[in-house]
This record gives C-alpha cells, structure tokens and sequence, in this order.
C-alpha cells in the first residue's frame, strides 16, 4: 500500500458497491472468473454478500461500464475480455542509453539536436491552420458539454448580481480571496497545507510555469525535464534562454528518480527540475506516492528547487484526490502549478501557483509580466467551487473521460496494426501509442491532416527524436461515428507499405 505523507489521514473506507465491485474486478483479472463465464446473478450476489438489490446492481453496472461484463437479455452478466489487453504495453527506457542519447545542453555544436522546439510547434500549428478539421484527436480537453456550463453562467449572473459595478472597477490584488481560499481548502484533498496568501492566480498552468522557471533560473541555466514531456513546456524553457536536460521517464512510473540523481551528478549546471508525477503529459502514468517522497528528498538534499505541473491531477479515476508531491514538501523546497482549464472551464484561463520560499519573487515577477487576473472569471469560478456542486462535477468529469479512454483504447486494440504499444491511464484524457514496426510519425501526421483528422505527433514532446514513432491521442470528445471513423483510418494508413509512409 502507498504511503501517505504523515499530514495526511487515512480517507474513509469507499462505498460497499464499490469494494464489492474491485472484489470482482480482481478476480476477473486473476482468471477466477474467466472470459465467457456467467456472474453471479444479481439475486445471488444480494444473497451471497447481504446486501441490496440497488447495491448488486451497481456493482454490475460499474464492471460492465469497465468492460469487464456484458449483459445478454434474460441471460444476466457474462464475463468479457477487452480486446485492448491484447496491446502489448509500452516499453521502459534504458537509462544509461537513454541519458547517452540525450542533446548536451552545453555544447554549442549540438543545434541540429538540441532547441528548435518553436520551429516544430510553429511547423505543427501551420500544417493543422492549413488543413479542415473535422475531428480533433490532438487536443487535452473535454468536450464543452464535459463542463458545467450553465451552473458557471449562473455563478457569473450572481458575481454581476452582488458586484453590479465589477466590470468597470480595477483590479487590485494578487487573486479574489475567496478564490485563493477556495483553492487553498481543496488543496488538502491533495495532501498540502496551504493558506491562502500562498497563492497567486495565473493564466492558466502555462504562466504559473513560466513565472516559477523564472524565479530560480537566469538565462543559460539547465533544467532537468521529463522525456518526453509537455512541448509548452519545451517551448517556455527555450523562450527563457534555458536548456532542457532530458530525463529517462518509465510510461507506468514516471520520471526515473535514478537517472535524475545520475543527471545531479555528471550535469552540476542543473538549476531546476519540472516533473508531471500525476497523470504525466503526454505519457499517462502516475509516479508511486513513494517515489514522490523520493524525489521531493533528492532536489532539497542537492539543492535544487522542483517544479511540479499538477494539471491534471485531479482526473485520475476513483473517488479520491492523487497526492501532489508538495505534500511531502517540508522546506519549501517544491513550487507547485495548477490549472482550473481541464477540470472546470477550458475559457476561464485560469491557473495558480505556490511558490514555497520563492512565494515573494513569484508574486512579484506575476505582477511585472501580467499584473493580476480579471475579476470575474475568479469570482465566477470561486462561487461554484465553494459548492458541493463542484465535487460532483469532478466526479462526473473522471467517469465520462474513463469511459471514452477506454472506448478509444478499444478501438485501438482493435483497429490498430499488431505491434502497436500503448497502456490505459488511470485517469486524464489522452493516450500516448507507439506505432508498430518504428513508423515515422510526420507522414502519418500529415496523410491524416489531409483526411480533416489531427493528431499530435510524438515529435513536439522532445528535442530529441526518440519519440517520432510515436503520437498522442486525445479522449476528450464523446466516442461517436465520426471518431470510430477517424480512427479507422488511422490504422489504414498505419497498415499500409511503411515506404509509402516515409518522408519524402
């Protein structure tokens, strides 16, 4: 069992179906209960665990939902077996090689490897402007319909209401209060103790990771980063005149805390470490809650501050918050950056951060770069993340895009070439897929742009070319006709002469 960091209590036991549910999933997955053998009906299981018809009922309807049962008419349940576990999983990176293989961020004549991650993003924006869309696999969010929509135009109506003149007042602190205490008090459920003056609001992540690399590092420094990671952040490390160290990340646990100590050792220049321990942009994975410690430990002992994205930590599947990495922060030590853009309202741009004992330079560098977030779109997002409304939300938010990862994985399993690599996050909306056979990426890129479909090419996640047989798959739309389409032809174009698919 994880550890929890020792602010932390033990949460209460979950819910009787859903124990029930994991009671059943397991031996499912143990072969107990084999493909094509019937479950017990669900006269027997009220019978067999004392419980009610409502509750035995659930618990089917959570395992059908997993795939794991079909129901057949006046049969009951029978068990099925995925067609994604026949997709071989994801490979872990060789440190050693992988470390070896990595640009020198120090020498000069490495250009044609090291940098240039503006020209690739520029490159992928212009080819997706040119092109017509007609479905969009390459995003990270959900569909609008994912978000409460109308219960945020009912918070803003009553924002308008009690503040009737806020749109023409100025803006005079670093966050609406009730924002930054709103957001201070949900940070428990992740294992931190904040207050609310430790916050600062930001555009979004993207800012709170801009102005926190800017606070500890000054032109010309190292930071060690994830391989592969988000290219945003790829694109804000060169944009700062900073060079991106590329560290060797397993797809089941994350940054390899290893290769990072190796990376202390043979690279002194190294000033700061970004790392994404839950639900991993684009990788999908969760670092254990040991290896958090971990890392935590190793950056205060040398000295260097770590930076964590949490984007996405909210959305991992369950009934219970992940645990940042800050909650084992004792020193200050870890600057963690949030956004509200994939759990709430993509349009509210909204992020913030805790600096730790940078706290002072991060407000004031926010103030220099964009001074302070307009009022209501905090305001608006703080009246309903005070409800319980919100809560709910959340947990529909995880249920919807579990149920469309696992449609899309599905279809991948089944679609896709034999070879193709992929494991099913926990939790999130996108799935990181190896082609088979080492395809190149671009020209499947560019033959599905010409179809009106976009993918993200593995290319953008590095500076490196490790990752340009590879893409990344967004879940955030409802599976339809027109995504079953496009992902057919996906693996049409996949399955074709893999000359045809070279660059010219």
């Amino acid at each position: 069992m994880a550890a929890l960091p020792s602010s932390i209590s033990t949460p209460p036991a979950s819910p009787l179906y859903q124990r029930l549910a994991s009671h059943y999933r397991q031996a499912i997955q143990a072969g107990v209960l084999a493909p094509g053998e019937r479950m017990p009906s669900v006269r027997k299981l009220t019978l067999l665990h004392q419980v009610s018809l409502s509750t035995a009922l659930e618990v089917c309807h959570r395992l059908e939902d997993e795939g794991l049962l079909a129901a057949k008419p006046r049969s009951g349940y029978f068990v099925q077996q995925p067609r994604r576990a026949t997709l071989v999983p994801l490979r872990e990176p060789e440190i050693r090689a992988a470390l070896d293989e990595t640009p020198d961020p120090h020498d000069p004549l490495d250009k044609t490897r090291y940098g240039g991650i503006h020209h690739k993003v520029s490159d992928y924006v212009a080819q997706c402007e040119r092109s017509s869309l007609v479905t969009n696999l390459a995003g990270a969010y959900g569909a609008p319909t994912a978000y409460p929509a109308q219960a945020l135009k009912n918070a803003a109506t009553r924002v308008l209401r009690k503040r009737p003149d806020l749109l023409v007042s100025a803006v005079n602190s670093q966050g609406d209060v009730n924002l930054r205490t709103v957001l201070a008090r949900r940070a428990l459920d992740a294992g931190m103790r904040l207050t609310q003056d430790e916050v600062v609001v930001t555009y979004g992540c993207t800012e709170a990771l801009n102005i926190a690399l800017r606070a500890v590092t000054a032109p010309g420094d190292t930071v060690a980063v994830e391989s592969p990671t988000y290219y945003g952040l790829l694109q804000i490390i060169e944009s700062l005149g900073l060079r991106a160290l590329e560290i060797p990340t397993s797809p089941a646990t994350g940054l390899s805390i290893e290769a990072l100590e190796l990376a202390f050792r043979t690279h002194p220049a190294i000033k700061a470490v970004v790392a994404i321990p839950n639900l991993h942009n684009p990788l999908g994975c969760v670092m254990p809650d040991t290896h958090k410690a971990r890392l935590v430990a190793l950056c205060e002992g040398a000295g260097i501050p770590l930076i964590e994205d949490d984007t996405y930590g909210a959305l991992a599947d369950g009934d219970t918050q992940l645990q940042a990495a800050k909650a084992w922060d004792h020193s200050g030590n870890v600057i963690y950056c949030a956004s509200l853009r994939k759990t709430l309202a993509p349009g509210l741009r909204l992020g913030w951060v805790a600096g730790g004992r940078w706290h002072a330079r991060i407000q004031m560098l926010k103030y220099a770069q964009s001074r302070y977030n307009e009022a209501l779109a905090q305001m608006t997002a703080a009246e309903y993340m005070q409800t319980s409304a919100y809560d709910r939300h959340i947990l529909r938010l995880r249920q919807l895009l579990k149920t469309q990862r696992e449609q899309i994985a599905e279809a991948i399993a089944t679609y896709f070439p034999a070879g193709t690599r992929l494991n099913l996050p926990q939790g999130s909306m996108m799935l990181w897929v190896e082609l088979p056979d080492q395809r190149p990426v671009q020209p499947v890129f560019s033959a599905a742009l010409k179809l009106g479909i976009r993918v993200a090419p593995g290319t953008l996640f590095s500076n490196s070319s490790r990752y340009d047989h590879f893409m990344r798959i967004c879940c955030g739309d409802p599976y339809s006709k027109a995504v079953d389409g496009a992902l057919r032809q996906l693996a049409g174009l996949l399955a074709g002469p893999i000359n045809q698919l070279r660059s010219p």
